[in-house]
């Protein structure tokens, strides 16, 4: 068995910290290349400690500075800093497989060196295949790159479908995805309480432990939307074959039906480390740390529509993948702009999907034929965001 050597892209993360704990776990299968996270540079200190990479990245400059002293003892260490830095271990010789975990658009750039360096890529990041799904997915083909999806909603739908056709669900049979969502917090909040939540509500998932961006798109259902989109490349379908299924009790990470009737799903408890053993494991499986599932301790299973009423993300992401081009580039800045007006306490929660509403009819929506354009529209749309905000809150 031949160890497989990991960069952690965003490693001071709920995904990367579960990440290594799961490569804690088994010293004999997985070593560390590099590490990098944004500016917590006294947590990377400590990781770095333990699991000794040959490189340490971090996106500022001044935390990379501040890396530098605390590692002073541990000169084997690179540290560097920068997005050049973080596509240079990306697409690194000496690892062979990288954990995507940064979150948002930061993420696309060095996913992408990844891939392009035809590694096995763990995605973790969504937006970048919300970007610049066809591009993306497109250099995934050329480079031989092994896309292997960690969100545990797609990472079931991988495994509930053939390793062999899973950019063909038609030719195997496959019908309907069935993509599962916890509801959030706010599953049964009406559109006034909606007005009133507070970033601390928000960032309070019943059942997942997450960062708070991811949890804020959790309760807005922006989360599912993105995933709508991701699922869509991921699997080679649309919208019209993918169909949400709120599941408060988040054990079925999701489910694919067949033509013969079969539905599929997978289960388990709302873990991240199963996912990621999948995927850094994969076709193998390995202990991830995770307790067994009881499932007369659950003793039933509910399943309810989304409301798109309450919650108009979902249908403002499936309406940006149909409208294709630049437009879910478009979708995802704003919402990026809209989720840290909120967070900072200047814009209400339910004004989020206002935001991004207006930011879509305010971008124009142009064919995403390159990288550039597609972040020259990111910049555009978060352009368009921010006014929004201000005339909103004036």
């Amino acid at each position: 068995m031949a160890q497989r050597s990991v960069t952690l892209l965003g490693a001071t993360g709920s995904i990367g910290l579960s990440t290594l704990d799961v490569i804690r776990r088994h010293p004999e299968r997985f070593s560390v290349y590099a590490l990098t996270a944004s500016t917590r540079a006294e947590e990377l200190a400590v990781l770095c400690r333990e699991f000794r990479p040959s490189v340490a990245v971090m996106v500022s400059t001044q935390a990379a500075e501040t890396l530098k002293e605390l590692l002073a003892d541990l000169p084997e260490v690179r540290v560097m800093a920068g997005e050049e830095g973080l596509c240079e271990v990306a697409a690194a010789s000496k690892a062979d497989t990288v954990m995507a975990a940064i979150v948002g658009a930061a993420g696309l750039p060095p996913t992408l060196a990844a891939v392009r360096a035809g590694k096995r890529v763990l995605l973790a990041n969504k937006e970048a295949l919300v970007m610049s799904g066809q591009l993306f997915m497109d250099a995934v083909a050329e480079s031989g790159a092994e896309l292997l999806p960690i969100d545990s909603e797609h990472n079931a739908i991988f495994q509930c479908m053939p390793a062999n056709k899973v950019r063909d669900p038609h030719g195997a049979g496959i019908t309907r995805i069935l993509l599962t969502a916890s509801g959030g917090p706010f599953r049964t909040h009406t559109v006034e309480q909606l007005r009133c939540v507070s970033p601390a509500e928000a960032c309070a998932h019943p059942n997942w432990s997450m960062g708070q961006k991811i949890s804020v798109d959790s309760a807005t259902l922006m989360n599912k939307g993105l995933e709508l989109i991701e699922a869509c490349w991921l699997f080679n379908t649309t919208p019209a074959n993918i169909e949400v299924h709120v599941h408060p009790e988040s054990i079925i990470h999701s489910m694919v039906e067949y033509a013969d009737g079969s539905v599929l799903a997978q289960l388990g408890s709302p873990d991240m480390r199963t996912p990621i053993a999948n995927g850094l494991a994969w076709p193998e499986r390995i202990d991830a740390g995770v307790a067994p599932l009881d499932l007369f301790a659950i003793g039933r299973f509910h399943f309810e529509r989304p409301d798109l009423v309450r919650f108009p993300c979902l249908r403002l992401a499936a309406e940006a993948f149909v409208a294709g081009g630049t437009a879910p580039a478009a979708l995802n800045a704003a919402n990026e702009i809209a989720v840290a007006a909120f967070l900072a306490g200047t814009l209400c929660f339910a004004d989020i999907p206002v935001i991004i509403e207006r930011t879509l009819a305010a971008t124009e929506v142009v064919p995403a034929d390159s990288f550039e354009t597609i972040f020259a529209k990111d910049a555009e749309a978060r352009r368009h965001a921010r006014e929004q905000i201000g005339l909103l809150t004036v």
